[in-house]
């Protein structure tokens, strides 16, 4: 088993290929410690690394193989949600915002129950954080408002075309996979390829997710963090990305 790396604040991350494998204790476990400023967060992101720990843990740091990936030209619009994102670009005081509210919709994502877990990642270190990233440009929120109060969102990290998913939350029924639907216009728009869901769950396999090898996922990166990204805003026109396709499922 290898030994597990303890970071000190500024210290480099290790390669993500010497993430703990599939025979070692918590295969895709990096490393240990260091800080989360900004330029250390960007330089992991860039990485294909990401933090992801408890209030009681110290910061720990991952990069699995194989990494959970949505291509967006893969993501299943199935019936309902297709009915459900009709009536929403059609219904007055339904819309959907960009870096609105980006400090509402972390600290939703953090008081979120979710299923088989007992507390949140999304400690208030991690908070913290992620409000320093999207005051650098680097973390947006992508927000379902209905009648003026906040419904649902998500909020992602985003370097060039390369676009992290990070958490989600709904206070009302499908607000949260309207976001995720309008995200995915976004990025169809730009000419982004992926979005990364980090971790394998049957939800997120039902909107078309699937599993990379990290070695496809790393060059994907490389690359797509050099290029030019979207411009973080929305427009009711985007959502022709994927109400003009075909629906793909019968639910």
């Amino acid at each position: 088993m290898q030994q597990l790396p303890w970071l000190e604040p500024g210290d480099a991350l290790p390669d993500p290929a010497s993430a703990w494998g599939e025979h070692d204790p918590v295969p895709g476990l990096l490393a240990a410690g260091g800080a989360l400023d900004v330029d250390t967060l960007v330089h992991a992101y860039g990485r294909c690394v990401f933090p992801w720990f408890s209030e009681d843990q110290p910061i720990l740091w991952w990069s699995p193989d194989p990494r959970m990936v949505l291509q967006v030209a893969e993501f299943k619009l199935h019936r309902s949600l297709r009915k459900t994102l009709a009536r929403f670009t059609q219904t007055a005081g339904c819309e959907v915002r960009i870096d609105h509210d980006f400090a509402s919709v972390i600290a939703a994502c953090s008081q979120s129950p979710r299923t088989g877990q007992s507390g949140t990642w999304i400690v208030p270190d991690m908070v913290e954080a992620y409000l320093a990233m999207h005051r650098a440009g680097h973390a947006h929120s992508v927000e379902t408002w209905i009648d003026g109060k906040l419904a649902g969102g998500l909020y992602c990290v985003g370097l060039g075309r390369a676009v992290f998913g990070e958490s989600m939350f709904t206070r009302r029924p499908d607000a949260s996979k309207i976001a995720l639907a309008a995200l995915v216009c976004l990025c169809r728009r730009f000419q982004v390829k992926m979005i990364d869901c980090q971790q394998n769950t049957s939800h997120l396999a039902s909107l078309g997710a699937r599993e990379m090898s990290r070695s496809r996922f790393v060059a994907h990166v490389a690359r797509a963090r050099e290029q030019q990204g979207p411009q973080w805003h929305f427009e009711p026109v985007y959502w022709a990305e994927l109400l003009s396709a075909r629906p793909s499922g019968p639910t």
